[in-house]
């Protein structure tokens, strides 16, 4: 047995935004920008490692709505417009900077790095990322994990087990439609856990979730072994805490990786930094700047003027960033080893989106960190929470107490004096919901008036999303996440009106379906309590 494991997790996630009522939205290109400079970017370096025949794993949870929107054809069909236009105006700055050979050196780059996007994208994978993902997990090396329907914040649903039940069964049930099996695993929105909720997820088949620190440090039974070691919640289903070490070295603002000098900028962007005229054919309408993906500078430092990105002393440096990440690892193992009855698991969990998208050179960090922990697999193993599951069967029973990953630890990003007015509504919406599913439970099979429930069950699910009182709370795009809200919540009165009163519109209704087509298969009866 080796003597410890590193558990790799990359959450990926987006909320549902898609706009066919539109010619182009801004907030699609969320999803854009994750393709280009997240997904596809893991997808190379997966297909490198099994070229290379590295032993490796790796866990990578996947929610609804980002398999939902990956698999969307209007959706795949304007990401390719927009990669056109990527190539397009790499070609352009190929041009303008032809007198300054530093900065032409990176628009070729681009200009590379755009079509072997749009390679991997249309004609390895016939833009289908998903299928990509699966060939991955299929050789054993990718393990596959999913989340709640909607992202939505379980903690602050759990006034209604029929909402969490439903959060919880959705969210599989999509998984299982798109990838073909069913997940072990499964990531708590947030991180966001109290307890009980092992209830509905031992329900549903899960075997393991993951949580905070705190949470597994503050169970009902001092663990043991600390955050290095799962917990049985005392019904099967295990829980994995996150571990503070490893996470700081990629998430911190001061010790983390990601800020050194010589990575690339994020927030120097030509769709910012150029003449509006020479930009407008690639920003939103022609007049509202957004980011392009071309930046030519690299981090330098504190107040200080942004010099020139150099690819090569990145590379240099992420590939010593893995090594000491790596090191450091095995340090730690041993440390832990000396104390621990089993070898210690340490749990690294991150946003899947950090690597690519904030940071550029992340997905190559993460290359080389599983090719020197596959080179020093007798101290350090690269493992799945499954595999561990395996090797390790008996474990100290505790529940874990009430946590998040989120500011604070609790639930206060997700409900504040910015956004606490969501709640009530959402309460009352699934109420309501509840009461449909009753009184109309043996409406006749695919019946318009089961459309309209199933339509009703899609907006109060869209409506639950934990990405809206989020952005409302961090100060992003606040107008367009309270909005999501409202019109999600009216698009679910409406029909619930429309179903009472039996005045069931069917234009409308298909103009909602259409709109929202998320979960085909979705059935509202699954909302009565029995």
């Amino acid at each position: 047995m080796e003597k410890g494991f590193l558990g790799i997790v990359l959450h990926g996630h987006l909320p549902y935004v898609r706009h066919p009522e539109y010619d182009s939205f801004f907030e699609e290109n969320w999803l854009f920008e994750a393709i280009t400079e997240c997904y596809i970017p893991l997808i190379r370096v997966l297909d490198r490692l099994q070229g290379d025949r590295v032993d490796y794993r790796l866990t990578l949870s996947l929610s609804p709505t980002l398999i939902s929107m990956l698999r969307d054809e209007l959706l795949q069909a304007r990401y390719l417009k927009h990669l056109h236009k990527l190539i397009e105006l790499s070609e352009k700055e190929i041009v303008r900077t032809r007198k300054t050979r530093g900065y032409q050196k990176l628009a070729r780059c681009y200009r590379r790095f755009f079509l072997d996007t749009l390679k991997i994208f249309q004609n390895q994978y016939h833009s289908d990322i998903l299928s990509a993902f699966k060939k991955h997990h299929l050789a054993g090396n990718l393990e596959l994990i999913t989340c709640a329907a909607t992202h939505g914040f379980l903690p602050l649903l759990n006034i209604s087990e029929a909402a969490v039940r439903n959060q919880i069964n959705v969210g599989i049930e999509t998984f299982k439609s798109n990838l073909g099996f069913s997940p072990s695993g499964f990531w708590l929105p947030e991180c966001g856990y109290y307890p009980g909720l092992e209830v509905p997820l031992k329900n549903a088949g899960i075997k393991y979730f993951f949580a905070d620190t705190h949470g597994v440090l503050n169970a009902s039974q001092q663990p043991i072994n600390g955050v290095h070691a799962a917990l049985d919640c005392g019904n099967g289903v295990t829980v994995f805490a996150r571990d503070p070490e490893s996470s700081r070295q990629v998430w911190s603002s001061h010790e983390g990786y990601p800020g050194d000098y010589d990575y690339r900028e994020y927030y120097s962007d030509i769709g910012y930094d150029l003449d509006l005229e020479y930009i407008a054919p690639y920003i939103l309408e022609g007049n509202i700047r957004i980011n392009t993906g071309i930046k030519y500078h690299r981090v330098t430092g504190k107040d200080l003027p942004k010099q020139i990105y150099q690819p090569r002393w990145a590379y240099e440096k992420v590939q010593s960033h893995a090594r000491d990440f790596i090191n450091k690892r095995q340090d730690q193992i041993a440390r832990l080893s000396e104390t621990m009855d089993r070898p210690p698991i340490i749990v690294s969990p991150y946003d899947a989106e950090l690597f690519g998208h904030w940071w550029f050179e992340g997905p190559i960090w993460l290359e080389y960190v599983l090719r020197y922990a596959n080179e020093l697999s007798s101290t350090v193993k690269t493992v799945s929470c499954s595999d561990y599951l395996q090797q390790i069967t008996t474990h100290q029973v505790a529940t874990p107490s009430a946590s998040t990953w989120g500011d604070q630890g609790y639930s206060s990003y997700w409900i504040n004096e910015e956004n606490d007015w969501i709640y009530p509504v959402l309460h009352q919406a699934g109420t309501t919901m509840e009461k449909l599913a009753v009184d109309y439970y043996a409406v006749q099979k695919n019946s318009i008036m089961e459309r309209a429930l199933n339509q009703a069950t899609r907006s109060l699910l869209l409506a639950q999303s934990s990405d809206w009182p989020f952005i409302i709370k961090s100060g992003t795009t606040i107008e367009y996440a309270k909005k999501r809200v409202v019109d999600y919540l009216a698009r679910f009165n409406y029909l619930h009106n429309m179903i009472r009163n039996n005045t069931i519109d069917e234009r409308r209704l298909v103009a909602l379906e259409v709109m929202d087509n998320i979960f085909p298969e979705i059935d509202f009866r699954d909302y009565s309590k029995s």
